[in-house]
């Protein structure tokens, strides 16, 4: 779909902290429709994603990493969430990078998603 072109001599519109806050919870809540296939938990709070960044064009970049390099689903999970969040309303450009540092431990789990494998 493509961009709207902006008006000459119109300044881009910088988007307020709750304006970024609001729009980074319903990107959150996209990625939290992607789950492991192996875990029952989704890959957010599952602790695999480790920062997301938001311009005021609404690009959008997610770093995460995988439960380890020999993951079954290494070459299809980036995938899906990079999809779920191009999903986002009014989104912009998505990028992905995949880290393996630091790497993935327990405790980077939320506290619902430990409880929910019994590991607290």
């Amino acid at each position: 779909m493509p961009k709207p072109v902006p008006v000459a001599n119109e300044a881009p519109q910088k988007m307020t902290t709750i304006q970024r806050s609001l729009f980074e919870s319903e990107v959150i809540e996209q990625i939290r429709t992607v789950y492991d296939p192996e875990i029952p938990i989704n890959v957010y709070d599952l602790g695999l994603i480790y920062d997301i960044q938001i311009d005021d064009d609404k690009n959008v970049h997610v770093m995460m990493t995988l439960t380890s390099p020999s993951c079954p689903v290494a070459g299809t999970l980036p995938g899906d969430v990079q999809k779920a969040v191009e999903g986002t309303p009014k989104i912009g450009n998505v990028t992905l990078e995949l880290t393996w540092d630091p790497p993935f431990t327990i405790e980077m789990m939320s506290e619902e998603a430990k409880l929910i494998l019994g590991l607290d």
